[in-house]
């Protein structure tokens, strides 16, 4: 049998506006195995919603090629459809049905499956299983969405950005979702600008900007290539003087690499017992007191900022323009 459920060659999706052509993916090469949980990573507007669109088959690309599970859309459609499940950023469904009713609907829809009351209880929503929709918080109604995405006992699962908007109990109750389906072998495609959740959940990602990959691999190959362990982030007390460049810090005992951050500096360290008393020492020569410090441990959002120059969600205006972008089946679900 074939390892790979995804294969992706050269993807390019186009739009053109007034303003000119927009290029939200702009050459995508990759290779999802099965059984792996892959993320694609980026701020709002990389192209990685759209990617997905296309690997769903709710988007047509400009062109290259795209195979799920050894097939293509454009001769496969139906075979495919019985074979994924997705659940979208946004889900729409009528309130004043059940979470029984509406799973059991959606499982309806395809030929084989496993029970409702099986995938409400994957979702542990068991106790919610005879409540409305409208009685439901943010993060059940987005565990019904999963459930739904389930009942059809897909091969593959695309979750579009599923935690965006819920609350810290809620996004982890939804991890432990993920994780057991991780453990029942399903392969996963997760898109998110989360980089915790990245970092937790998914076996190897892509961090996608300006619709191309920049980086790929598992989240500790990732940031290994910073060659640090450590994050310093600090800021100084004002003192009447220009704030020096991040490059005064630079040449610390242990440190890697420094830039400026909004009202600070951060600076990547392999041994931050050796490099904060260079640190202390370097300010105080400067005469400029310490307004704040505090370390941690590298995480992907540091492998996004050394890549890019910016934090993944510097840009909050969207996958892409409502002028560049048409608006057509993607965001909502809608049952009636």
């Amino acid at each position: 049998m074939d390892d790979s459920a995804i294969r992706v060659r050269d993807l390019r999706k186009e739009y053109r506006s007034r303003a000119g052509v927009v290029n939200a993916v702009n050459g995508i090469d990759l290779e999802i195995g099965r059984g792996e949980c892959f993320g694609l990573l980026g701020p709002n507007g990389a192209g990685k919603t759209t990617t997905v669109e296309i690997l769903e088959g709710l988007n047509q690309p400009t062109s290259g090629e795209v195979e799920v599970l050894g097939l293509r859309w454009a001769a496969d459609e139906m075979a495919l459809r019985q074979r994924i499940g997705v659940t979208l950023q946004e889900t729409r469904l009528p309130d004043k049905e059940t979470v029984r009713e509406i799973v059991t609907l959606f499982r309806s829809f395809y030929h084989h499956g496993i029970e409702p009351d099986e995938a409400i209880a994957r979702v542990a929503l068991e106790s919610k299983a005879n409540a409305y929709l409208e009685q439901l918080s943010g993060g059940q109604q987005q565990r019904l969405a999963v459930a739904l995405s389930l009942v059809g006992d897909p091969e593959i699962l695309f979750l579009d950005e599923p935690t965006t908007g819920l609350d810290p109990q809620s996004r982890r109750q939804l991890w432990d979702v993920i994780r057991d389906l991780g453990d029942r072998g399903r392969t996963i495609v997760l898109t998110t600008h989360y980089m915790d959740e990245a970092e937790r959940l998914c076996d190897r990602v892509a961090i996608v900007d300006m619709g191309k990959v920049i980086a790929l691999g598992s989240p500790a190959e990732l940031i290994a290539r910073l060659g640090g362990d450590h994050v310093i982030e600090f800021a100084l007390e004002p003192n009447g003087q220009p704030a020096p460049q991040a490059e005064a810090f630079l040449g610390l005992d242990s440190v890697l690499s420094a830039r400026t951050e909004a009202d600070g500096y951060s600076l990547t360290a392999a041994e931050p017992h050796r490099a904060i008393p260079a640190l202390l020492d370097a300010v105080a020569r400067m005469d400029r007191p310490l307004a704040r410090l505090t370390t941690r441990h590298v995480s992907l959002e540091d492998v996004f900022v050394s890549l890019t120059g910016r934090h993944l969600r510097d840009d909050e205006n969207g996958e892409e323009s409502a002028a560049a972008k048409p608006r057509g089946r993607r965001g909502r679900r809608r049952a009636s």
